[in-house]
Protein backbone atom coordinates (compact mmCIF):
# COMPACT_ATOMS: atom_id res chain seq x y z
CA UNK A 1 0.00 0.00 0.00
CA UNK A 2 2.81 2.40 0.94
CA UNK A 3 4.55 1.56 -2.33
CA UNK A 4 1.41 2.36 -4.30
CA UNK A 5 1.00 5.67 -2.47
CA UNK A 6 4.65 6.50 -3.15
CA UNK A 7 4.24 5.79 -6.85
CA UNK A 8 1.13 7.94 -6.94
CA UNK A 9 2.89 10.84 -5.18
CA UNK A 10 5.84 10.60 -7.59
CA UNK A 11 3.46 10.66 -10.53
CA UNK A 12 1.68 13.71 -9.14
CA UNK A 13 5.01 15.44 -8.57
CA UNK A 14 6.15 14.72 -12.12
CA UNK A 15 2.82 15.99 -13.45
CA UNK A 16 3.11 19.17 -11.40
CA UNK A 17 6.63 19.79 -12.69
CA UNK A 18 5.67 19.09 -16.28
CA UNK A 19 2.40 20.91 -16.35
CA UNK A 20 2.85 24.62 -16.40
CA UNK A 21 0.90 24.20 -19.61
CA UNK A 22 0.98 27.99 -19.76
CA UNK A 23 3.61 28.43 -22.44
CA UNK A 24 4.72 31.87 -21.27
CA UNK A 25 3.90 31.68 -17.57
CA UNK A 26 5.91 30.43 -14.65
CA UNK A 27 5.11 30.53 -10.97
CA UNK A 28 6.57 34.06 -10.86
CA UNK A 29 4.51 35.41 -13.76
CA UNK A 30 4.61 35.80 -17.54
CA UNK A 31 7.96 35.28 -19.27
CA UNK A 32 9.45 35.49 -22.72
CA UNK A 33 10.22 32.12 -24.25
CA UNK A 34 13.75 30.74 -24.45
CA UNK A 35 13.91 31.93 -28.08
CA UNK A 36 13.19 35.49 -26.93
CA UNK A 37 9.61 35.72 -28.21
CA UNK A 38 6.24 36.16 -26.55
CA UNK A 39 3.04 35.66 -28.52
CA UNK A 40 -0.31 37.28 -27.65
CA UNK A 41 -3.58 36.14 -29.17
CA UNK A 42 -6.12 38.98 -29.23
CA UNK A 43 -9.74 37.80 -29.28
CA UNK A 44 -12.80 40.00 -28.89
CA UNK A 45 -16.59 40.12 -29.04
CA UNK A 46 -17.76 36.53 -28.92
CA UNK A 47 -21.00 38.22 -27.81
CA UNK A 48 -23.17 35.11 -27.75
CA UNK A 49 -25.67 33.59 -25.37
CA UNK A 50 -26.55 30.26 -23.75
CA UNK A 51 -27.12 28.83 -27.24
CA UNK A 52 -23.62 29.59 -28.57
CA UNK A 53 -22.96 29.43 -32.29
CA UNK A 54 -20.79 26.45 -33.20
CA UNK A 55 -18.84 28.57 -35.71
CA UNK A 56 -17.91 31.07 -33.00
CA UNK A 57 -16.59 28.36 -30.69
CA UNK A 58 -14.75 26.73 -33.59
CA UNK A 59 -13.06 30.05 -34.44
CA UNK A 60 -11.86 30.52 -30.85
CA UNK A 61 -10.56 26.96 -30.66
CA UNK A 62 -8.89 27.11 -34.07
CA UNK A 63 -7.22 30.44 -33.28
CA UNK A 64 -5.68 28.99 -30.11
CA UNK A 65 -4.59 25.75 -31.74
CA UNK A 66 -3.13 27.52 -34.77
CA UNK A 67 -1.24 30.26 -32.96
CA UNK A 68 -0.21 28.47 -29.73
CA UNK A 69 0.10 31.80 -27.89
CA UNK A 70 1.70 32.52 -24.55
CA UNK A 71 -1.23 34.70 -23.50
CA UNK A 72 -4.81 35.21 -24.67
CA UNK A 73 -6.21 38.73 -24.28
CA UNK A 74 -9.98 38.96 -24.64
CA UNK A 75 -11.26 42.53 -24.96
CA UNK A 76 -14.85 42.31 -23.87
CA UNK A 77 -18.44 41.58 -24.87
CA UNK A 78 -18.16 38.00 -23.75
CA UNK A 79 -21.97 37.80 -23.81
CA UNK A 80 -24.84 39.39 -25.74
CA UNK A 81 -27.40 41.18 -23.59
CA UNK A 82 -30.52 41.17 -25.82
CA UNK A 83 -31.58 41.84 -29.39
CA UNK A 84 -34.02 40.51 -31.94
CA UNK A 85 -32.47 37.57 -33.78
CA UNK A 86 -30.98 38.47 -37.13
CA UNK A 87 -29.38 35.26 -38.24
CA UNK A 88 -31.03 32.21 -36.60
CA UNK A 89 -27.56 30.93 -35.75
CA UNK A 90 -28.63 28.98 -32.68
CA UNK A 91 -31.52 27.17 -31.04
CA UNK A 92 -33.57 30.26 -30.21
CA UNK A 93 -35.27 31.68 -33.31
CA UNK A 94 -36.75 34.70 -31.52
CA UNK A 95 -33.82 36.61 -30.06
CA UNK A 96 -30.14 36.66 -29.24
CA UNK A 97 -28.95 37.32 -25.72
CA UNK A 98 -28.82 36.11 -22.14
CA UNK A 99 -31.32 38.59 -20.68
CA UNK A 100 -34.70 37.35 -19.51
CA UNK A 101 -37.21 40.07 -18.64
CA UNK A 102 -40.19 39.95 -16.30
CA UNK A 103 -42.54 41.36 -18.93
CA UNK A 104 -42.63 42.61 -22.52
CA UNK A 105 -41.59 46.14 -21.53
CA UNK A 106 -38.05 44.81 -20.97
CA UNK A 107 -37.62 47.20 -18.08
CA UNK A 108 -36.85 44.68 -15.34
CA UNK A 109 -34.59 41.65 -15.54
CA UNK A 110 -35.47 38.26 -14.18
CA UNK A 111 -32.11 38.09 -12.42
CA UNK A 112 -32.22 34.40 -11.57
CA UNK A 113 -32.90 33.26 -15.12
CA UNK A 114 -30.54 35.85 -16.61
CA UNK A 115 -27.65 34.92 -14.33
CA UNK A 116 -28.05 31.27 -15.23
CA UNK A 117 -27.85 32.21 -18.91
CA UNK A 118 -24.80 34.42 -18.30
CA UNK A 119 -22.97 31.56 -16.62
CA UNK A 120 -23.80 29.14 -19.43
CA UNK A 121 -22.85 31.61 -22.17
CA UNK A 122 -19.61 32.57 -20.45
CA UNK A 123 -18.61 29.01 -19.74
CA UNK A 124 -19.08 28.05 -23.39
CA UNK A 125 -16.18 30.37 -24.27
CA UNK A 126 -14.11 30.34 -21.07
CA UNK A 127 -14.05 26.54 -20.94
CA UNK A 128 -12.34 26.58 -24.36
CA UNK A 129 -9.71 28.98 -23.01
CA UNK A 130 -9.35 26.87 -19.87
CA UNK A 131 -8.93 23.64 -21.83
CA UNK A 132 -6.06 25.20 -23.79
CA UNK A 133 -3.97 25.54 -20.64
CA UNK A 134 -2.95 29.04 -21.76
CA UNK A 135 -3.34 32.01 -19.39
CA UNK A 136 -5.97 34.54 -20.37
CA UNK A 137 -6.78 38.12 -19.39
CA UNK A 138 -10.13 39.86 -19.93
CA UNK A 139 -11.29 43.45 -20.23
CA UNK A 140 -14.94 44.36 -19.80
CA UNK A 141 -17.20 45.19 -22.75
CA UNK A 142 -20.30 47.38 -22.84
CA UNK A 143 -22.62 44.38 -23.24
CA UNK A 144 -21.10 42.77 -20.16
CA UNK A 145 -22.44 45.73 -18.19
CA UNK A 146 -26.06 45.14 -19.27
CA UNK A 147 -26.83 41.70 -17.89
CA UNK A 148 -27.35 42.32 -14.17
CA UNK A 149 -23.79 41.41 -13.22
CA UNK A 150 -21.58 43.73 -11.22
CA UNK A 151 -17.86 43.74 -11.95
CA UNK A 152 -17.38 41.95 -8.64
CA UNK A 153 -19.72 39.24 -9.96
CA UNK A 154 -17.67 39.04 -13.15
CA UNK A 155 -14.41 38.71 -11.22
CA UNK A 156 -15.89 35.88 -9.18
CA UNK A 157 -17.02 34.15 -12.37
CA UNK A 158 -13.58 34.52 -14.00
CA UNK A 159 -11.90 33.17 -10.85
CA UNK A 160 -13.49 29.75 -11.44
CA UNK A 161 -10.97 29.20 -14.24
CA UNK A 162 -7.47 28.45 -13.05
CA UNK A 163 -5.64 30.06 -15.98
CA UNK A 164 -7.49 33.36 -15.57
CA UNK A 165 -5.23 36.36 -14.83
CA UNK A 166 -7.96 39.01 -14.62
CA UNK A 167 -8.09 41.12 -11.46
CA UNK A 168 -8.95 44.67 -10.43
CA UNK A 169 -6.07 46.94 -9.55
CA UNK A 170 -7.51 50.43 -9.94
CA UNK A 171 -9.88 50.69 -6.95
CA UNK A 172 -11.91 53.49 -8.55
CA UNK A 173 -15.36 54.59 -7.40
CA UNK A 174 -17.16 52.96 -10.34
CA UNK A 175 -15.52 49.57 -9.79
CA UNK A 176 -14.00 49.41 -13.26
CA UNK A 177 -11.60 46.52 -13.78
CA UNK A 178 -8.26 48.12 -14.70
CA UNK A 179 -4.99 46.25 -14.21
CA UNK A 180 -1.61 45.52 -15.75
CA UNK A 181 0.45 42.41 -16.49
CA UNK A 182 4.23 42.41 -16.66
CA UNK A 183 6.24 40.14 -18.95
CA UNK A 184 9.71 39.28 -17.69
CA UNK A 185 12.83 38.57 -19.68
CA UNK A 186 15.59 36.01 -19.26
CA UNK A 187 17.19 38.04 -16.45
CA UNK A 188 13.97 38.05 -14.45
CA UNK A 189 13.45 41.79 -14.94
CA UNK A 190 10.25 43.17 -16.46
CA UNK A 191 10.80 43.80 -20.17
CA UNK A 192 7.27 44.54 -21.38
CA UNK A 193 3.97 45.61 -19.84
CA UNK A 194 0.29 45.22 -20.76
CA UNK A 195 -2.42 47.66 -19.73
CA UNK A 196 -5.89 46.05 -19.53
CA UNK A 197 -8.44 48.85 -19.36
CA UNK A 198 -12.18 48.88 -18.65
CA UNK A 199 -14.12 51.21 -20.96
CA UNK A 200 -17.50 50.63 -19.27
CA UNK A 201 -20.61 51.20 -21.34
CA UNK A 202 -19.41 54.24 -23.24
CA UNK A 203 -15.62 54.59 -23.21
CA UNK A 204 -12.65 55.23 -20.98
CA UNK A 205 -13.18 57.62 -18.06
CA UNK A 206 -10.85 60.02 -16.27
CA UNK A 207 -10.52 57.84 -13.16
CA UNK A 208 -9.14 55.00 -15.26
CA UNK A 209 -6.75 57.40 -17.00
CA UNK A 210 -5.60 58.77 -13.64
CA UNK A 211 -4.96 55.24 -12.39
CA UNK A 212 -2.98 54.41 -15.53
CA UNK A 213 -0.81 57.52 -15.14
CA UNK A 214 -0.10 56.74 -11.50
CA UNK A 215 0.69 53.08 -12.13
CA UNK A 216 2.82 53.84 -15.21
CA UNK A 217 4.81 56.45 -13.29
CA UNK A 218 5.49 53.94 -10.53
CA UNK A 219 6.72 51.33 -13.03
CA UNK A 220 8.96 53.89 -14.71
CA UNK A 221 10.46 54.91 -11.38
CA UNK A 222 11.10 51.27 -10.46
CA UNK A 223 12.83 50.85 -13.83
CA UNK A 224 15.37 53.60 -13.18
CA UNK A 225 13.24 56.38 -14.69
CA UNK A 226 13.04 54.56 -18.05
CA UNK A 227 9.49 53.75 -19.28
CA UNK A 228 8.83 50.05 -19.85
CA UNK A 229 7.45 49.46 -23.38
CA UNK A 230 3.76 48.59 -23.18
CA UNK A 231 0.58 47.87 -25.10
CA UNK A 232 -2.95 48.82 -24.11
CA UNK A 233 -5.97 46.60 -24.67
CA UNK A 234 -9.55 47.78 -24.24
CA UNK A 235 -13.01 47.18 -25.64
CA UNK A 236 -14.16 50.60 -26.86
CA UNK A 237 -11.69 52.39 -29.09
CA UNK A 238 -9.91 55.67 -28.42
CA UNK A 239 -11.33 58.35 -30.76
CA UNK A 240 -7.77 59.11 -31.89
CA UNK A 241 -8.11 56.24 -34.34
CA UNK A 242 -9.93 58.80 -36.50
CA UNK A 243 -6.57 60.47 -37.08
CA UNK A 244 -5.74 57.59 -39.44
CA UNK A 245 -8.34 59.04 -41.85
CA UNK A 246 -8.21 61.83 -44.41
CA UNK A 247 -11.11 63.93 -45.79
CA UNK A 248 -12.06 62.82 -49.29
CA UNK A 249 -14.68 62.84 -52.01
CA UNK A 250 -17.45 60.21 -52.03
CA UNK A 251 -16.02 59.20 -55.43
CA UNK A 252 -12.65 58.24 -53.95
CA UNK A 253 -11.62 54.64 -53.48
CA UNK A 254 -12.23 53.65 -49.86
CA UNK A 255 -14.54 56.58 -49.10
CA UNK A 256 -16.61 56.08 -45.97
CA UNK A 257 -19.10 58.41 -44.33
CA UNK A 258 -19.52 59.65 -40.78
CA UNK A 259 -21.54 62.65 -39.59
CA UNK A 260 -22.32 63.53 -43.18
CA UNK A 261 -18.66 63.85 -44.19
CA UNK A 262 -16.49 61.47 -46.22
CA UNK A 263 -13.10 60.12 -45.22
CA UNK A 264 -10.74 57.40 -46.33
CA UNK A 265 -7.95 55.56 -44.55
CA UNK A 266 -4.59 57.26 -45.06
CA UNK A 267 -2.60 54.69 -47.08
CA UNK A 268 0.72 56.18 -45.99
CA UNK A 269 0.08 55.55 -42.29
CA UNK A 270 -2.45 52.73 -42.11
CA UNK A 271 -3.54 49.49 -43.71
CA UNK A 272 -6.66 47.36 -43.67
CA UNK A 273 -10.28 47.63 -44.74
CA UNK A 274 -12.59 49.87 -42.67
CA UNK A 275 -16.33 49.46 -42.91
CA UNK A 276 -16.95 52.82 -41.24
CA UNK A 277 -15.19 56.18 -41.22
CA UNK A 278 -13.79 57.70 -38.02
CA UNK A 279 -13.40 61.46 -37.99
CA UNK A 280 -10.04 63.05 -37.18
CA UNK A 281 -9.95 64.68 -33.76
CA UNK A 282 -7.78 66.46 -31.23
CA UNK A 283 -5.75 64.08 -29.02
CA UNK A 284 -7.98 62.49 -26.39
CA UNK A 285 -7.13 62.58 -22.67
CA UNK A 286 -6.17 58.92 -22.84
CA UNK A 287 -3.89 59.42 -25.85
CA UNK A 288 -2.25 62.42 -24.18
CA UNK A 289 -1.60 60.29 -21.10
CA UNK A 290 0.04 57.59 -23.23
CA UNK A 291 2.28 60.19 -24.83
CA UNK A 292 3.14 61.81 -21.50
CA UNK A 293 4.14 58.48 -19.95
CA UNK A 294 6.06 57.44 -23.05
CA UNK A 295 5.45 53.71 -22.61
CA UNK A 296 2.56 52.70 -24.90
CA UNK A 297 3.72 51.61 -28.35
CA UNK A 298 0.33 50.24 -29.48
CA UNK A 299 -3.30 50.05 -28.43
CA UNK A 300 -5.76 47.41 -29.65
CA UNK A 301 -9.56 47.60 -29.62
CA UNK A 302 -12.64 45.48 -30.21
CA UNK A 303 -16.29 46.61 -30.10
CA UNK A 304 -16.72 47.29 -33.83
CA UNK A 305 -16.75 43.59 -34.92
CA UNK A 306 -16.21 44.06 -38.67
CA UNK A 307 -13.30 46.48 -38.43
CA UNK A 308 -9.80 45.20 -39.15
CA UNK A 309 -7.27 47.94 -39.71
CA UNK A 310 -4.43 49.68 -37.91
CA UNK A 311 -1.97 52.51 -38.35
CA UNK A 312 0.43 54.89 -36.68
CA UNK A 313 -0.78 58.02 -34.91
CA UNK A 314 2.07 60.15 -33.58
CA UNK A 315 4.25 57.13 -32.82
CA UNK A 316 1.54 54.85 -31.37
CA UNK A 317 -0.11 52.13 -33.44
CA UNK A 318 -3.89 52.04 -33.03
CA UNK A 319 -5.86 49.12 -34.38
CA UNK A 320 -9.12 47.20 -34.47
CA UNK A 321 -9.38 43.43 -34.28
CA UNK A 322 -12.24 41.55 -35.93
CA UNK A 323 -14.89 40.15 -33.60
CA UNK A 324 -15.84 36.49 -33.21
CA UNK A 325 -19.65 36.80 -33.09
CA UNK A 326 -21.16 34.72 -35.87
CA UNK A 327 -24.67 35.92 -35.05
CA UNK A 328 -23.80 39.11 -36.96
CA UNK A 329 -22.33 39.57 -40.45
CA UNK A 330 -18.59 39.05 -40.84
CA UNK A 331 -15.75 39.23 -41.43
CA UNK A 332 -14.67 37.51 -38.23
CA UNK A 333 -11.21 36.82 -36.91
CA UNK A 334 -8.43 37.53 -34.45
CA UNK A 335 -5.09 39.30 -34.12
CA UNK A 336 -1.75 37.77 -33.18
CA UNK A 337 1.06 39.92 -31.76
CA UNK A 338 4.64 38.65 -31.35
CA UNK A 339 6.97 40.53 -29.01
CA UNK A 340 10.75 40.23 -29.06
CA UNK A 341 12.77 40.44 -25.86
CA UNK A 342 15.84 41.77 -27.68
CA UNK A 343 13.90 44.80 -28.94
CA UNK A 344 10.66 44.98 -26.90
CA UNK A 345 9.45 48.25 -28.45
CA UNK A 346 9.29 46.51 -31.84
CA UNK A 347 6.80 43.75 -32.57
CA UNK A 348 5.04 41.91 -35.35
CA UNK A 349 1.28 41.78 -35.70
CA UNK A 350 -1.04 39.99 -38.11
CA UNK A 351 -4.81 40.13 -38.47
CA UNK A 352 -6.42 36.83 -39.42
CA UNK A 353 -9.88 37.08 -40.96
CA UNK A 354 -12.61 34.55 -41.71
CA UNK A 355 -15.54 35.01 -44.06
CA UNK A 356 -17.29 31.69 -43.48
CA UNK A 357 -21.00 31.94 -44.11
CA UNK A 358 -22.88 33.64 -46.90
CA UNK A 359 -23.38 37.04 -45.28
CA UNK A 360 -19.76 37.33 -44.21
CA UNK A 361 -18.50 36.40 -47.65
CA UNK A 362 -20.73 38.94 -49.39
CA UNK A 363 -19.66 41.71 -47.03
CA UNK A 364 -15.99 40.91 -47.49
CA UNK A 365 -16.45 40.86 -51.26
CA UNK A 366 -18.15 44.22 -51.19
CA UNK A 367 -15.33 45.79 -49.19
CA UNK A 368 -12.31 44.14 -50.79
CA UNK A 369 -13.19 43.50 -54.42
CA UNK A 370 -11.62 46.00 -56.79
CA UNK A 371 -12.21 45.73 -60.55
CA UNK A 372 -9.10 44.70 -62.49
CA UNK A 373 -9.00 46.63 -65.75
CA UNK A 374 -6.61 45.68 -68.56
CA UNK A 375 -6.54 49.30 -69.79
CA UNK A 376 -7.74 52.45 -68.09
CA UNK A 377 -10.23 54.35 -70.23
CA UNK A 378 -12.50 57.31 -69.40
CA UNK A 379 -15.48 54.96 -69.31
CA UNK A 380 -13.76 52.61 -66.90
CA UNK A 381 -12.64 55.51 -64.71
CA UNK A 382 -16.28 56.56 -64.51
CA UNK A 383 -17.32 53.00 -63.64
CA UNK A 384 -14.73 52.85 -60.88
CA UNK A 385 -15.87 56.23 -59.53
CA UNK A 386 -19.48 55.03 -59.61
CA UNK A 387 -18.52 51.91 -57.67
CA UNK A 388 -16.70 54.02 -55.07
CA UNK A 389 -19.69 56.35 -54.81
CA UNK A 390 -22.09 53.43 -54.28
CA UNK A 391 -19.89 52.00 -51.50
CA UNK A 392 -19.59 55.40 -49.84
CA UNK A 393 -23.39 55.76 -49.96
CA UNK A 394 -23.75 52.36 -48.31
CA UNK A 395 -21.45 53.55 -45.53
CA UNK A 396 -23.48 56.76 -45.23
CA UNK A 397 -26.68 54.77 -44.70
CA UNK A 398 -24.96 52.42 -42.23
CA UNK A 399 -23.63 55.38 -40.26
CA UNK A 400 -27.21 56.48 -39.50
CA UNK A 401 -27.87 53.37 -37.38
Amino acid sequence: MKKAIGILLCALLLFALASPAFAGERADGLHFRADGTFKILHLTDTQDDHHPAADMLALVKEAIETEQPDLIVFTGDLVEDWRVADGTTDDDPLHEGVCVYKDLTRNELDLTATRANVEAASDAVLSVLQASGIPFAITQGNNDYKVGYTNEDWLQLYSRYSNNLTFDESDDELGRIDYHLEIKGSSGATVFNLWLMDTGRGGIDQQSIDWYQSAASALTEENGSTPIPAMAFQHIYAPDIGNLFLPCSPLDDGARCTDGKFYRLDPERASGTPLFAYAPCEPSAEFQAWKAQGDVVAAWFGHQHTEGFSGNVDGIELGFTYGCEYAKPGPYGYRVITLNEADPARYNTALVGYTDGLRGSLLQFMLDASPVFPRVTPALKMLSALRNFMLSMVSAVISLF
